[in-house]
């Protein structure tokens, strides 16, 4: 194994409400290797969005991070000062958000905005950033870029939109990318596409990209690892074959099981049990613990279980009754 280019370490991340807190992630880490795909997936409210907001400091002002560190080049994201993290955001670490229209200013031009990505960062005149933002657009595979760059965002479609964004995101050569539910909101056509600029990301220039999706069919299109998220913890994690067709958590199990499947034979549609617990305090016993149909006397009795491999297995999880011993 390669040395990682971004590592999360026992990251914790709460939320002040009016309801109360909300420990949203709690002792995440994570590794992300220089031109590989690691894809954190789990259902809405799992924390997947927050450990990626984390890395980027993006966090909203009701939010503190508890503990942790986000290490880049031997800098730690969390703690390094103000105008050090605005050089390395966007110029070393960028990201492409979840709504590609809401994530463009309405009132510049394509153009401007993509050269503008370049002139931050950049030693380089407005003119000449103006024609590489062209050439930026013509690279994400959009006909007629200098059209393009002269429309305003609600001139384009959603999947226009997200291809600028990933424009702005690659602009710079980043070395690693993270990409917060980047096809949610686009047709299976357009969908591929996106999906196929990131593979040549990673393949062409070598860039490192934290995927956050809940969609398993893009999971296995492009992801190298995968760590599954539930109640703000990482419950599994291993390689996208080992998650997909050996998952050992009753979780994982139960979240592939809720997908159709192509050949017919899955009979129908299953859905999970209950919900996600509360998470106004840290949890002290197996978060899945409600909901979970492999609970043995083990599971109540003690805190929740570690994320670590098994005896004769190379993929890590976190239960004291995995599927393979059940």
């Amino acid at each position: 194994m390669t040395e990682p280019v971004l590592s999360v370490r026992d990251l914790a991340v709460r939320y002040k409400t009016r309801e109360g807190n909300v420990h949203a992630v709690d002792s995440v880490s994570l590794e992300l290797e220089r031109g590989k795909v690691l894809a954190i997936v789990g259902e809405s409210g799992c924390g997947k969005s927050t450990a990626a907001m984390s890395v980027m400091r993006l966090l909203p002002p009701e939010a503190e991070v508890l503990s942790g560190e986000v290490m880049f080049e031997g800098r730690d994201l969390l703690h390094c000062p103000e105008q050090e993290l605005r050089t390395l955001r966007g110029r070393r670490v960028s990201m492409i958000f979840q709504d590609p229209v809401a994530g463009l200013n309405p009132v510049l031009t394509i153009g401007d905005q993509v050269a503008e990505a370049l002139t931050s960062h950049l030693d380089i005149k407005k003119k000449d950033a103006k024609k590489q933002a062209v050439r930026v657009l013509y690279d994400v595979g959009l006909a007629d870029p200098a059209r393009v760059a002269k429309a305003y965002p609600f001139q384009l479609s959603g999947g226009m939109c997200q291809r600028v964004m990933i424009g702005i995101a690659t602009a710079l050569n980043p070395d690693v990318i993270i990409a917060d539910e980047p096809t949610s909101a686009l047709d299976v056509t357009v969908q591929a596409q996106i999906l196929y600029q990131l593979e040549q990301l990673r393949t062409n220039r070598g860039t490192a990209i934290l995927l956050i999706t809940h969609n398993f069919g893009v999971v296995a299109q492009i992801a190298d690892d995968v760590a599954v998220m539930y109640a703000g913890r990482v419950i599994e994690h291993g390689t996208t074959e080992q998650i997909l067709e050996n998952p050992l958590h009753p979780y994982t199990h139960a979240l592939l099981a809720t997908l159709p499947r192509l050949d017919g034979d899955g009979g129908p549609l299953r859905a999970i049990p209950g919900h996600l617990p509360e998470l106004s305090e840290p949890a002290e016993r197996c978060p899945f613990l409600d909901r979970c149909s492999k609970v043995m006397n083990v599971c109540r009795s003690s805190g929740p279980p570690k994320l670590q491999a098994g005896e004769g297995l190379d993929h890590a999880f976190a239960c004291y009754n995995p599927i393979w011993q059940s």
